[in-house]
This record gives structure tokens, sequence and C-alpha cells, in this order.
């Protein structure tokens, strides 16, 4: 099928065997639930179809493909995420923080959803909102056209990629995150210090690393574009 949105004379105006009439954002409300609840194998035509109580062709009225809506489901979460965000009120740095923390969150709310989706560019009205909220303030620090993209690059990735790592970790069931959080007490204390000196001395602190490290990275790099930012 061709890129683009679907032209709105091939979408279904009639309701479906169920009752429900067919709309992009019926059939993304229930790709969330459904991927939510049964992970990302429920991310097809004919699981939507049997859940909306349509044939999974009506779909392809909507959406080209899979990937088409699952773009559609991560511009959602983007959505939710950012909604009354109001960077122009608060100081850039606050802005950055607060930005980082509705993406982190809105993730960790979808984990299942996060693996699938936190990489991908979705191309959609609400990601364009929020480059363009990102963008707005690294000029409001001071940066260049050239230099307020590549730092905002490089915090939208690093707040990204914490949110997916720890959406990835909540996805793990409980059993398994609880035997990942608790090897940094046991396993690694059990850790002889002629063979590994360094982790020898920090052995009190190893537990540490069973919490997430989101907090830490980013006000790692607040510091660093504060340090580097030109001035308003």
């Amino acid at each position: 099928m061709t890129e683009g949105r679907i032209p709105a004379e091939r979408r279904r105006r009639k309701p479906t065997k169920s009752g429900v009439l067919l709309s992009e954002d019926v059939i993304v409300d229930c790709a969330l639930r459904l991927v939510g609840q049964h992970g990302p194998d429920a991310l097809s035509v004919r699981r939507l179809g049997a859940a909306l109580g349509c044939d999974p062709s009506a779909l392809y009225r909507y959406f080209h493909n899979t990937d088409d809506l699952l773009l559609a489901v991560a511009d959602r979460i983007i959505g939710i995420s950012m909604a009354g965000f109001a960077p122009e009120t608060m100081p850039w740095q606050d802005g950055l923080r607060e930005m980082a923390h509705r993406i982190h969150r809105g993730y960790r709310e979808h984990p299942r959803v996060a693996a699938l989706a936190a990489y991908r560019v979705t191309r959609r009205e609400h990601e364009f909102r929020s480059v363009e909220a990102g963008i707005g303030l690294m000029r409001r620090a001071g940066f260049g056209p050239e230099d307020a993209v590549r730092h905002y690059s490089a915090f939208v990735d690093t707040v990204l990629g914490h949110a997916a790592l720890d959406a990835a970790h909540l996805a793990l069931p409980v059993e398994r995150r609880r035997a990942d959080d608790e090897a940094w007490a046991g396993t690694y204390a059990e850790i002889a210090a002629d063979t590994h000196p360094q982790l020898a001395a920090v052995r009190g602190y190893l537990p540490l690393m069973a919490g997430s490290s989101f907090e830490a990275a980013l006000e790692l790099v607040v510091a660093a574009l504060a340090a580097a930012a030109p001035g308003e």
C-alpha cells in the first residue's frame, strides 16, 4: 500500500456487528488495550477485527497496515503524555525536566507498547507538537538551529531509551523482576574480591543498580546542556 493517510471516502460509515462505529480513534483505543493486555502479538488485524466485531479488512480503510496502526498508537501515547504541557511558562531547564518526566511516565504506563514504539518516528500531529516544544526549549536556551537539533536529539533519545528500558523491566513477570533486582544484593555480594576488586570495593552500593537511573541521567543531561548553553 502507498504511504499517507487513508482518504475519508474509504472509511467505514456503518456500525460493526457489535454496534461499534469504526473510526481511527476507536481502533487505536482497541489496539492500545489489546497490546496492554496480551502483548505485541495482539497487534494484528485478526485480533482487532474480533475485538471490534468487524471484518479485519475493514481496518484497512483507516490504516494501511499494522505498522501504520502502531505509529498511530505511539502518537496517541505522546498526545496523552504531553497534554497540557506549557513549556513557555517555565525556565527552559524545568521545561526539559517536565517534558522528560511526561515521556517517561507515558511509556511506563504502557510498558508493552513502549517495547514496540518508543524508538519509532510517528510522523503525526502529537509528535510534531512534542518536537516543536523540545526544539523551542533548546532555542530558548540560546542554541543555534544546528545545535538545538543535535542537543534535542541527544536529550530525547536519552529519555526514550530510559523509558523503553524501564518499561521493558515493568513488562517482565513479577518473579523475574524480583530476581533481577535482588541479584545486586545477593549474587553480586558473593563475588570474590581477588577476581573482581572494583565490584568488591563498591559492594555496599551495588543495590542501587536495581533502581531506575532515569532521574540521574536526566539531571546529568540538563546540567550538561546548562553548562553549554550560550544563554537566552
